[in-house]
């Protein structure tokens, strides 16, 4: 059943074309994502086809009565409401019947409204949709229902957005970064939700599990032009290499037959028959096809790294508390070079606040953070630009210089840099409050970046980035030589780039997980299954007549030390070597001793747990 049809719908600004005669259609039941690069009109295809935007030319045609809710990036409430007062305030039937009933509730003495309010329940059966919304909410972390609005940070009046669509079950629910400002937690709650639920959704969302895992269907705008994909991310991600692939194949045909054709009409007859009439018509065909090339422009993030020293960052007994919240308890650790972490934990746990005391922007309660003289940070936050009115995206650049310096003591212009961020030179001069979301945080990646920092803290860089940036991102985080922090939602990216967790439980306990994502996913649940079983057995008890076997924990950090050994061992090498290369004073020379003298007694540290962990593997 077709709910909705876009029809050869077309948006410009000013000289700046967006997209023209763009169509595709949304049938029930469909979970269709749409993919596009940041900067060709996403936001506004989806304001388009929830009518909070027009389009210049085109048409939708929508089902009659069908209900649309569309979850934007910038939701407006009603301040002075409550949160149960934002989620009554529609006109879904249930919901009123719902309120009716808690009003009687709240009013014992009139017998009769109670009544009448009791069989209003059972007869629209509002008793499951009730527990289905309580749930909802309480998912959602939306326990406080007498809350104001006003009192709700930006991540909360999001959730709310959400919850207040998903409660009202509209036929077609339109998604814009619908897991921007939603916990780990939250997104895997919803992913799970929307793929058990008869939903129809059309969204955007850079989410990649997101995509492979509740997306039947993915529509791409690239080049103007609209490719569909009847399947999720892994088919998506086939098929449009196979597409290319085709595509190329056809350009590279039409090329010979240009030059073929060419020839011909170089020295077709004067007599003009109608067969060559229709072979020349044919030629201006093949002549177009032939010139025409894929814009595969890709981001290159290059930077000129400061050196990293031996000493990088280190917290001693360092504690941390906010009135009777605890973040950090007599929390230790060493940061050592090339090292790539990745922190999660519920909203409030305190990851911004561990950044911020990494940073020096806040102070320990107690014990200290040493920080090497050689590292210099590169922290790109959640807020994101300063946007200062009239400024010219160029203009952020320039601030740094009107050259910057790469790697091998090359130099590039803030214009070329600026083209290799995907800003052409027509783009640079556009107003940085005129940029979309993502090109906006595309740009302050480049601000980061281009600091040359060796010790880059990413705080949700996943936010409003396209795939395809995200994807570059990826590849040059890998290549990174530096020392990475990384806070993301962004399952897929965490899984890629990061070696091991810092899990932020609450009450100031910070777990050192060894594993990526994924990993402490799959230990979790298999925690949670065992836990399970040894409840449902534990009046049996049973004797162990097994070998010892390495534990999911110890296996990842087996395979750790694995790592740090091989790291550890190279830079105590290169301190070795650096005796007989460097003009050491004596000072120098005995903190150089010192320093080898430390890693020589980490290394004998980790070898003898790497041999336990050996010895009881070789006795499986």
């Amino acid at each position: 059943m077709n709910y909705l049809s876009v029809e050869n719908i077309s948006k410009s600004y000013g000289e700046r074309v967006l997209f023209s005669d763009v169509s595709f259609g949304i049938n029930k039941d469909q979970k269709i994502a749409f993919i596009a690069k940041n900067g060709t009109g996403k936001s506004t295809i989806l304001n388009i086809i929830s009518g909070r935007d027009e389009a210049d030319s085109g048409q939708i045609v929508k089902r009659k009565e069908l209900s649309v809710a569309f979850l934007s990036q910038e939701d407006s409430f009603n301040e002075h409401l409550t949160v149960e007062e934002t989620i009554f305030a529609s006109d879904n039937k249930t919901l009123q019947i719902i309120k009716n009933y808690e009003n009687a509730l709240n009013n014992p003495d009139d017998t009769k409204a109670y009544q009448k309010a009791f069989d209003q329940m059972d007869q629209h059966n509002a008793w499951d949709f009730e527990t289905q919304y309580k749930q909802i909410l309480y998912k959602l972390k939306l326990d406080n229902l007498q809350q104001k609005v006003s009192l709700l940070s930006g991540g909360q009046k999001k959730r709310l957005a959400l919850a207040t669509i998903l409660i009202n079950k509209p036929d077609l629910l339109i998604l814009d970064e619908p897991t921007n400002h939603l916990d780990l937690g939250m997104i895997e709650w919803l992913e799970n939700y929307f793929k058990k639920e008869s939903i129809t959704l059309f969204m955007v969302t850079h989410d990649r599990y997101f995509l492979e895992r509740v997306c039947n269907e993915i529509i791409e705008l690239e080049n103007g032009q609209i490719y569909s994909y009847k399947g999720n991310y892994s088919y998506y991600l086939e098929k449009k290499e196979a597409r290319i692939t085709a595509e190329n194949t056809e350009i590279g045909k039409a090329k010979n037959l240009f030059k073929k054709e060419l020839d011909w009409m170089r020295r077709q007859p004067k007599a003009r028959t109608t067969k060559s009439k229709s072979r020349i018509d044919d030629f201006y065909q093949i002549k177009a096809k032939a010139h025409s090339r894929r814009k595969e422009h890709s981001m290159e993030l290059e930077i000129n790294m400061e050196r990293l020293g031996n000493k990088v960052v280190e917290f001693h007994n360092t504690s941390k508390a906010f009135d009777t919240k605890e973040i950090l308890n007599k929390f230790n650790y060493c940061f050592i070079k090339g090292e790539r972490v990745g922190i999660i934990g519920k909203n409030g746990t305190g990851k911004s606040t561990f950044l911020n005391m990494l940073t020096n922007t806040i102070k320990p309660d107690t014990g200290k953070i040493i920080v090497g003289d050689t590292v210099k940070f590169g922290y790109y936050t959640q807020k994101g630009i300063a946007i200062k009115e009239g400024q010219k995206v160029i203009d952020v650049i320039r601030e740094f210089g009107d050259y910057i310096p790469l790697a091998k003591g090359r130099k590039i212009s803030a214009a070329q840099l600026l083209e290799r961020f995907l800003f052409d030179k027509k783009k640079q001069y556009d107003l940085v409050e005129k940029l979309s979301g993502g090109e906006r945080k595309r740009l302050y990646l480049c601000t980061v970046l281009i600091q040359n920092p060796n010790f880059l803290i990413l705080d949700e860089p996943t936010n409003d980035l396209d795939i395809v940036t995200l994807s570059v991102l990826e590849n040059f985080l890998l290549d990174y030589p530096g020392c990475l922090i990384v806070v993301s939602h962004d399952r897929y990216f965490m899984d890629k780039v990061v070696d091991h967790l810092f899990v932020f439980r609450g009450q100031g306990i910070v777990e050192d997980f060894p594993g990526n994502y994924s990993d402490f996913r799959a230990y979790e649940d298999s925690s949670v299954s065992n836990e399970k079983s040894a409840s449902k057995k534990e009046k049996v008890t049973w004797k162990k007549t097994t070998s010892p076997q390495l534990s999911f924990n110890e296996q990842k950090e087996y395979k750790r030390l694995e790592k740090d050994l091989q790291k550890l061992e190279e830079e105590k090498k290169n301190l070795e070597n650096s005796f007989a290369t460097e003009a050491y004073s004596v000072d120098e020379i005995e903190t150089v001793s010192r320093k080898i003298k430390e890693l020589t007694d980490t290394i004998e540290e980790k070898e003898m747990r790497w041999f336990e962990l050996a010895a009881k593997l070789e006795e499986e």
